[in-house]
């Protein structure tokens, strides 16, 4: 058997793509994801306080390392819903390439939390629930696994989901932080994301899930942890948080410096980019939906109908006499 091509690890730092990997002597498939341009329009363009553009930014990282595994042409969303300072996060992914996000959160408590030092993201978030979306579009049914918040990290919210949902080992690493530069600040998001696959169901098989409320004296499982997990699970776990950021090392430095001594395979990237599927059009056909009456309450102060965009921020006016029948002849 011919052994796969081998190449020197490229020291090309390119933002705004995922980078497919697979690590086959440990059963290993993952992805690395950096953010920068398509992240800063994001964060920026609201003009979000710093603690919550870092906890839409993690977000954002990790919504691309999922939805950029999706096999066909449709979406997927992450959205928290909780009773914290950041009571909303939204990020939408259109495969396969389209991100784009907003995140909703009271500016008064904000501050209140900031002056005590209360600005952490499990924090800011509070408690309440993780939704992920899969919507394949056309007939196809959606799908969507929840996951309680109640003060877990994004990053550990999505172990939780891939344990109960999908079954499947999975460890995910995230860093969110502004560049510093003689041309100004810019955000810049990244993420790691690796799993478990290997072809026996018996080594798939993840630890159970901590007891909780079990009675005292339970017996947990007995299922060791594969020794192959628990090299993977310890290799990434010396990520550094600049490491998954720095703009001048390269994915594939980064994955060489993990896992050289096990051999590394790298795909081709996929792109990302910050775009809204918003438009004039889509919008006037939402208002068509409403009655009359309640078309007549959304009027404002200038006598027009105004919707602006969560995501993209962008503004669209209506005339309300545009939505009124045509007048029938005589």
């Amino acid at each position: 058997m011919s052994e796969a091509p081998t190449r020197d690890v490229s020291d090309a730092s390119a933002d705004d793509i995922v980078l497919p990997f697979a690590v086959e002597p440990l059963d290993l498939r993952g992805r690395v994801v950096r953010l920068g341009p398509s992240v800063d329009h994001i964060l920026s363009r609201h003009g979000y306080p710093a603690p919550v553009a870092r906890l839409l930014g993690e977000a954002a990282a990790l919504t691309a390392l999922l939805g950029t595994s999706l096999k066909f042409e449709g979406r997927f969303q992450l959205q928290t819903r909780t009773d914290g300072v950041v009571d909303m996060l939204v990020v939408d992914f259109e495969a396969p390439e389209k991100l784009r996000a907003f995140a909703r959160f009271d500016a008064e408590r904000l501050k209140a939390a900031q002056s005590v030092g209360h600005d952490a993201p499990t924090q800011l978030m509070g408690q309440g629930h993780l939704g992920l979306t899969i919507d394949p579009g056309g007939d196809m049914a959606r799908y969507q696994g929840v996951v309680k918040l109640e003060g877990e990290t994004l990053e550990q919210a999505a172990h939780l989901y891939f344990a109960q949902s999908e079954q499947i080992p999975t460890v995910v690493r995230l860093a969110v932080a502004e560049n510093i530069t003689g041309a100004g600040a810019s955000w810049r998001a990244g993420g790691l994301m690796a799993q478990f696959l290997p072809e026996s169901e018996d080594r798939r098989r993840a630890a159970d899930l901590h007891p909780g409320d079990a009675p005292a004296g339970a017996i947990g499982s007995e299922h060791a942890e594969d020794d192959a997990w628990s090299e993977a699970k310890a290799l990434v776990g010396t990520i550094a948080d600049h490491e998954l950021i720095d703009p001048t090392l390269s994915g594939e430095r980064l994955l060489y410096r993990l896992f050289h001594e096990r051999g590394v395979k790298v795909f081709a990237p996929q792109a990302i980019q910050d775009s809204c599927r918003c438009s004039r059009d889509r919008v006037e056909t939402m208002l068509r939906r409403f009655t009359p009456q309640e078309r007549k309450d959304m009027v404002g102060d200038n006598g027009r109908i105004g919707v602006t965009c969560e995501f993209c921020s962008t503004h669209h006016d209506f005339d309300p006499v545009d939505f009124d029948p045509p007048a029938s002849g005589n």
